[in-house]
């Protein structure tokens, strides 16, 4: 009798572990898969409520995403600190935490207004990491059980894997869009000057952070700009449009390179403590004759004249931005003959486990030859994007100054 009543029970639990693992679930969105998640969680625990809550960006709070019998949590964009209530306290252990009679612990007033008696909540986990907690309520007295806490903890994992995988998505769709916007094909058309720019995801990373950048300005100076972001992903990509468009308003205050990169990086110091980029800032002068450079961090420019060979401006590189408050910033000056070509680019283009950065740079400078601006970018990615796809993002921006120069 006890081995039927033990195979009953086994069965009935595979059966409860199935419902919440049904494959159909998988191909649901994020929000109809959390709800239903949740909706056969209620039923399966005979619980009143269920919600899932997330941690924002910063990891210090807890935000309602889904619920079932608490819809006004979502509604309302309930924040939990983590470390206070019933939730926080849940993300702040890392453990189930059972909560038999609701009192002070509680500090969300929708739960007690709801009339919510008991509670039982696990976090969500990325690997070691909490990034949520789930967790049901009765509204009546009641002790969970071990096979509860087990059954919660398996919906908090698919739970946990479906969010991870769909916000993965979404972030990369969200950095593809704000890249594209912000990087057009073809920069703008400058009088004088033919233009012409690559950008290529990363295999590894996906979209990242890098950047390029050319406009004309008031003065009748033209800024040519290109950078990195660390990191990748809709985070670096957001901080890199942050970056393009704070450098440009700075650009329009002063035709100093050094200038600019100066307040661009006072402005990372104060409003983007967590990032370190690199950046490379040019002007070309209003009659198209010199180009000033300041770089942060930046890999050396390249310049050429039609018959002559390709060489790097020698302008010494600065600390990256984000790196110390108040680092001097230098520049140089140099000419721009009649036909000659400028190229600069992102360290994913030639950077490589297998060879030394000089070594790269080497082999991109043999492989440009002053022409246009479409077949220097053309010959740059043949040189060094042939054998294998660049893990890291690319971008690449070539300038050819073309006859007759701007009155």
């Amino acid at each position: 009798m006890s081995g039927d009543v033990s195979r009953a029970g086994s069965e009935e639990k595979l059966r409860r572990l199935q419902t919440v693992t049904d494959a159909a679930l998988s191909q649901l969105g994020l929000e109809d898969l959390l709800d239903e998640l949740l909706e056969r969680t209620r039923d399966l625990l005979q619980a009143d409520t269920a919600a899932i809550l997330l941690l924002d960006p910063t990891g210090a709070e807890l935000v309602a995403t889904a619920a079932s019998g608490l819809e006004q949590e979502v509604r309302q964009g309930v924040r939990i600190p983590v470390g206070r209530g019933f939730a926080g306290s849940v993300a702040a252990r890392g453990e189930p935490v059972m909560l038999e009679h609701v009192d002070t612990n509680v500090i969300n007033p929708i739960l007690v207004n709801r009339g919510v008696a008991s509670l039982l909540g696990v976090p969500m986990l990325d690997g070691p990491r909490v990034i949520g907690v789930l967790h049901v309520g009765t509204l009546t007295p009641r002790r969970f059980s071990d096979d509860d806490v087990e059954l919660l903890r398996l919906v908090a994992d698919r739970a946990s894997l479906a969010t991870q995988a769909r916000l993965s998505r979404l972030d990369r769709a969200a950095a593809v869009a704000l890249q594209r916007s912000l990087l057009p094909a073809r920069p703008q058309a400058v009088p004088g000057l033919d233009v012409a720019a690559r950008y290529v995801p990363g295999t590894a990373v996906g979209v990242g952070g890098d950047w390029y950048d050319l406009f004309p300005l008031p003065s009748g100076h033209i800024g040519v700009a290109i950078g990195d972001v660390a990191g990748n992903g809709l985070r670096a990509a957001v901080v890199m449009g942050r970056i393009r468009s704070a450098l440009r308003a700075y650009a329009l205050e002063t035709d100093d390179p050094a200038d600019v990169l100066t307040r661009l990086d006072r402005k990372v110091q104060l409003f983007e403590p967590d990032v370190m980029a690199t950046a490379l800032y040019a002007v070309v002068d209003p009659a198209l004759r010199t180009i000033t450079v300041s770089s942060a961090g930046h890999l050396p420019p390249l310049v050429a004249a039609p018959g002559e060979p390709t060489r790097p401006i020698p302008v010494a590189p600065d600390l990256p931005l984000g790196a110390y408050r108040n680092t001097p910033r230098h520049r140089i000056r140099a000419a721009l003959a009649p036909g000659s070509c400028l190229f600069l680019y992102t360290d994913g283009l030639i950077e490589r486990r297998s060879r030394p950065l000089d070594e790269g740079i080497e082999i991109l400078r043999r492989s440009l030859e002053c022409g246009s601006a479409d077949a220097m970018c053309s010959a740059a990615m043949a040189a060094l994007l042939t054998e294998a796809a660049a893990t890291d993002d690319v971008a690449v921006l070539a300038v050819r100054r073309t006859e007759p120069a701007p009155a």
